[in-house]
């Protein structure tokens, strides 16, 4: 049996030979079978089919907006399906556009080891570490380190944290206890950055995207000029968004690390305060020799 033509379909519809979802179907079924006989005879089949696909749920649309002025209703679908076909190319090319961008920018984070880093402290970093512990009366004070790892707390990660307590003369339990005490009391700052971060990431991946666009576009083009002013505006943007965030203090104040430890601020203020004053010290000393 010959297969109908679009327009022959459409009469049976327009007679009620066929109803919508039939003659919606039949048209789909004689585009899947006589890709030969379409405006994209030249694509290949799998991208023809995923085409089909992105096509068919605008069918029922587009069924609609046919007016018999002249015109077959198998030309306008021919014309209507060269424009569609276009908008399909586009969406797909910036698709792999961003896709690119994506993985461009996450390649960085995707290199890997075959063993884990293995972090070990150094004979010379223990050496530093009993120095700063050591007050002036020779005796260990351990609370002054404790105060700094607790103040630093956004940068000191739980393996770190395992291997430096013994250091510091501190149990791991207790020191990790201390950690996550002050982190559930900075829990909402914390967020914040985190939130920020990620904003930040977005508005980085944005900017990648339209710099790949840039590249396919003709540079004397009004689409060109419009996009360098977008990805312009963006990369400022960005940029204050980097220095706000550095501008945000990620430590915890000395308060709030007094109050983990049960002690008064002011012991905290003086704890941090000799052994940065000690540190100095110490690396004049190191300077020097």
């Amino acid at each position: 049996m010959q297969q109908q033509s679009l327009n022959d379909l459409y009469s049976d519809f327009l007679c009620g030979d066929l109803s919508r979802a039939e003659l919606e179907g039949s048209i789909y079924v004689y585009l899947v079978y006589n890709q030969e006989k379409t405006c994209l005879s030249h694509w290949k089949r799998d991208e023809y089919d995923d085409y089909l696909s992105w096509f068919y749920p605008r069918l029922h649309k587009i069924i609609d907006t046919y007016q018999d002025v002249g015109a077959s209703f198998e030309a306008f679908m021919t014309k209507f399906f060269l424009i569609s076909s276009k908008e399909f190319r586009v969406r797909i090319t910036s698709n792999a556009i961003t896709e690119y961008s994506a993985w461009s920018a996450h390649v960085p984070d995707m290199y890997l080891h075959e063993e884990p880093p293995v972090y070990h402290i150094q004979k010379n970093v223990e050496n530093v570490i009993n120095n700063l512990s050591i007050d002036k009366k020779g005796r260990k004070n351990t609370r002054r380190l404790l105060a700094l790892i607790l103040k630093c707390y956004y940068h000191v990660s739980e393996d770190f944290a395992e291997k430096i307590a013994p250091k510091i003369g501190i149990d791991k339990k207790e020191l990790l206890r201390l950690l996550k005490k002050i982190k559930l009391l900075r829990q909402k700052r914390d967020d914040d950055i985190y939130q920020m971060k990620e904003r930040i990431n977005t508005q980085f991946l944005r900017c990648l995207v339209y710099e790949k666009k840039l590249t396919y576009l003709h540079e004397n083009a009004t689409a060109y000029n419009k996009l360098k002013i977008r990805h312009k505006k963006a990369r400022d943007r960005l940029d204050k968004m980097r220095k706000r965030l550095t501008s945000i203090r990620t430590e915890a104040t000395n308060k709030q690390v007094a109050e983990i430890i049960g002690i008064s601020k002011g012991t905290v203020d003086a704890s941090l305060f000799r052994l940065k004053t000690k540190w100095e010290i110490m690396a004049k000393k190191a300077d020097l020799n």
